[in-house]
């Protein structure tokens, strides 16, 4: 009886990391999946576990951070922190440490600090690769939104030397994969940062047409560069002329947006 009692407590024993390893995927899983509630629910399970307590900080983390998006609360902000700073990187496998520096990277730029925020997220754009097609699509977005919000502090020089940056990353994972829903947008966006409005013309009707390849088959993207071309584009093309044509020219180029729109979608 003994025996069998030493085997019952070894057994339980084992198991109980494994449990909180499935604890920590779902709580993953759940993240990703945007329900932060059970996310946390199931991330703070396996912070009882020691062996899993410093991967579970990270989760938390950046659980807290996307809370803090939602909510504002100071409170989220200062806890995502406390637990992200609390975390010994060291520890972490490698997956672990691109979240961190994830999590790193959107404290900063939830704080306004944008500039410091594209030099996080800069380096693991490529290695988020490994965390799946969504987190990298992800990654690449926050990065490229960071550098936008920078440029529109900075005076024009620096302002074209930043949206360079973007669109010349942008072009190689496009070029990687035509279906990359930032890599098409951000094309455009960051033509258009840069001055080249017509240059971002021609880039937002390709991008349209390279929409169906993205994973949703592009319904998001589509409607993003909708926005993006009659809110942004279109009226700013138009300013370049004067009286009577600025008007015309604003009719004109919203009835060749949505005539190619039209030419190239399929019926509903």
């Amino acid at each position: 009886m003994r025996l069998f009692a030493a085997c019952l407590a070894a057994v339980l024993m084992a198991q109980a990391p494994l449990r909180a390893q499935d604890g920590l995927a779902e709580a993953r899983r759940l993240y990703n999946a945007g329900q932060y509630d059970g996310a946390e629910r199931a991330v703070r399970a396996a912070l009882s576990i020691p062996a899993m307590a410093n991967g579970a900080r990270v989760v938390l983390g950046r659980i807290l951070l996307e809370r803090f998006r939602q909510t504002a609360s100071d409170v989220d902000l200062s806890g995502a922190r406390t637990e992200l700073r609390n975390v010994i990187p060291a520890a972490l496998d490698v997956r672990e440490r691109i979240e961190l520096m994830l999590g790193l990277a959107e404290g900063l730029f939830l704080e306004d600090r944008f500039a410091a925020a594209a030099a996080m997220f800069e380096p693991i754009v490529t290695a988020s690769a490994a965390l799946g097609v969504p987190a990298h699509e992800r990654v690449l977005d926050w990065w490229a939104t960071a550098l936008d919000r920078y440029a529109t502090e900075r005076p024009q020089p620096e302002r074209t030397d930043l949206y360079a940056r973007i669109r010349s990353r942008m072009a190689q994972e496009v070029e990687r994969d035509p279906g990359s829903a930032p890599g098409s947008y951000w094309l455009v966006a960051a033509t258009r940062g840069a001055g080249d409005l017509d240059g971002a013309w021609s880039q937002a009707m390709a991008a349209w047409l390279r929409a169906p390849f993205a994973r949703d088959r592009g319904a998001a993207l589509r409607a993003d560069l909708d926005r993006l071309v009659v809110q942004a584009l279109i009226p700013e093309r138009a300013a370049r002329m004067t009286g009577r044509e600025a008007n015309q020219a604003t009719a004109s180029l919203t009835a060749e947006w949505e005539t190619f729109k039209a030419s190239w979608s399929k019926p509903v």
